[in-house]
């Protein structure tokens, strides 16, 4: 995405700290799925109407990511059968500034997703699971005992974060995302796909990002990274669910080359 610097540059900056601002707690959420090239197009249109969030400087922040599960995948095939209430564990580092915390992620059946974390140290990542504070926060948040846990699923990316100026919407932009299974030892490059993420006030006014997107003819397709790192990379994993969304992931990967 270093490719995008220029475009970036052109954008007026955002701190952390002034972010905070944009609570967004009443909020709708849209995901788009698009190649690097449309990006490009699409930050050209809207650059004038954001900000870019920056940390020391930089606008693309790396993330790291590393995502339990039980031995027979059941949170994976809990998304995959559409459970109303599933839940997703995980461990993400923000290797900007290394602030890490565990994460557990609950969808109920009202569609709402809320998360709610611990810090961790950086140094612990690799053995979170470990970490007393974290079997503590399993045992009271999370069904699953934590010796059925395990490692399952590494994946990276780099983000870039927008606010439009009316502080009405956040944009999350995620590109370079690979994935390393820990079970199956097989690894994936989606770095050609790029996932952006819209979040809203509910009944706030349409933004630019609003009209280049229907200008350009780009229409919202959920993504879960973990549903599809696990689909690409275990062999054994229920897929039928995911078939239509993996084939149009592969229409922009192939029209794209990897860098």
């Amino acid at each position: 995405m270093d490719g995008y610097n220029a475009i970036l540059d052109t954008m007026t900056p955002i701190s952390l700290q002034e972010m905070k601002a944009v609570r967004l707690m009443n909020r709708v959420d849209d995901k788009y799925l698009l190649s690097r090239v449309s990006l490009a197009q699409l930050l050209e249109r809207i650059a004038p109407s954001y900000f870019v969030q920056r940390i020391d400087g930089d606008a693309l922040a790396p993330y790291h990511t590393l995502y339990f599960d039980t031995a027979d995948l059941a949170m994976y095939t809990a998304h995959h059968n559409r459970k109303l209430h599933r839940q997703k564990l995980r461990v993400r580092c923000y290797r900007s500034n290394m602030t890490t915390f565990f994460e557990i992620k609950n969808k109920n059946n009202k569609g709402k997703t809320s998360k709610i974390r611990i810090p961790i140290e950086a140094s612990l990542f690799d053995h979170c699971l470990e970490v007393p504070e974290v079997q503590e926060f399993l045992a009271k948040e999370s069904p699953y005992p934590i010796d059925t846990l395990r490692d399952q699923l590494e994946n990276s990316f780099r983000r870039i974060t927008l606010v439009d100026k009316g502080m009405h919407e956040r944009v999350t932009i995620d590109s370079e995302i690979r994935f390393a299974n820990h079970s199956s030892a097989l690894s994936y490059d989606l770095s050609p796909l790029v996932v952006m993420e819209v979040k809203r006030e509910v009944g706030a006014p349409s933004t630019a990002i609003d009209l280049a997107l229907r200008d350009m003819r780009i229409h919202p397709k959920r993504m879960s990274k973990y549903c599809i790192g696990t689909a690409l990379t275990a062999p054994s994993a229920k897929t039928n669910r995911f078939k239509d969304k993996l084939r149009y992931i592969d229409k922009i990967v192939k029209a794209e080359p990897i860098n």
